[in-house]
């Protein structure tokens, strides 16, 4: 579960390396994947950030249109 809250909260965040390391996704975009992460990207959560990342974008037709919204947002 704790690796499931890591990446959730490092999900919306840009993928600079900088940004990873200094910056963390609001509690509001975090709650906004939450369950896009829990349905389509279960398998891979324990595979990194970026793995979670690259799940949602292949989802992305899938994904709620808030959790798209946190990705645009972040410049993906």
């Amino acid at each position: 579960m704790r690796k499931f809250l890591l990446a959730l909260t490092l999900v919306s965040v840009s993928l600079s390396t900088a940004a990873v390391a200094q910056q963390r996704g609001t509690p509001e975009e975090q709650k906004a994947c939450t369950r896009d992460v829990q349905k389509f990207c279960r398998p891979v959560i324990d595979q990194g950030d970026f793995t979670i990342l690259a799940c949602l974008k292949e989802n992305r037709s899938k994904i709620s249109e808030a959790c798209n919204q946190v990705l645009k947002a972040n410049g993906q």
